[in-house]
């Protein structure tokens, strides 16, 4: 049976629930999670999204996270997500600026966090094909270079913070 995924008002409110597909298919605006892993070095968790990705297929990301089911808590979904995308869980997660981002292929309220994690990383390979940890210098001098294409919504939501670090 196919994920029903929450649909958000311009209020961001619940306002019903709609298969994956649709939501993806008419562009539903919807609610994410969204965190942001850095190691005691500073150094922030970079991953490649697998080739049969729905949105965004083999672009760089530095943001763990996804869709929020339907009935699902945005908390709950962040640490769901963290644990299947990297192996992560029993961190805690601190709170960053909640954001919105819409495009033409994506349209979503964020729940963002960031995280703190010295372990082993542990790809879900249906969704990430490869990463490492890079300082922020690295990651924004990536950031700046064409040849290294990153998620539009990451890095319109968490760039400005990551630039901030620096």
């Amino acid at each position: 049976m196919e994920e029903l995924v929450a649909l958000l008002d311009s209020d961001n409110l619940v306002c019903g629930s709609v298969p994956r597909s649709v939501m993806r298919r008419d562009n539903l605006r919807h609610a994410a999670t969204g965190v942001l892993v850095r190691n005691s070095a500073g150094e922030i968790y970079v991953h490649r999204r697998t080739p049969t990705k729905d949105v965004y297929p083999a672009r760089y990301d530095f943001m763990a996270g996804g869709v929020i089911a339907a009935g699902e808590d945005p908390y709950d979904a962040v640490v769901r997500e963290l644990a299947e995308e990297l192996g992560i869980s029993g961190v805690e997660l601190e709170k960053l600026p909640e954001g919105d981002y819409a495009d033409d292929l994506t349209n979503y309220h964020a729940y963002l966090y960031a995280c703190s994690w010295d372990g082993p990383v542990q790809h879900q390979p249906e969704e990430i094909d490869w990463g490492t940890w890079l300082t922020v210098g690295e990651l924004i001098a990536r950031l700046d270079d064409p040849e290294w294409p990153f998620v539009p919504d990451t890095t319109a939501l968490l760039g400005p913070y990551v630039r901030s670090l620096a």
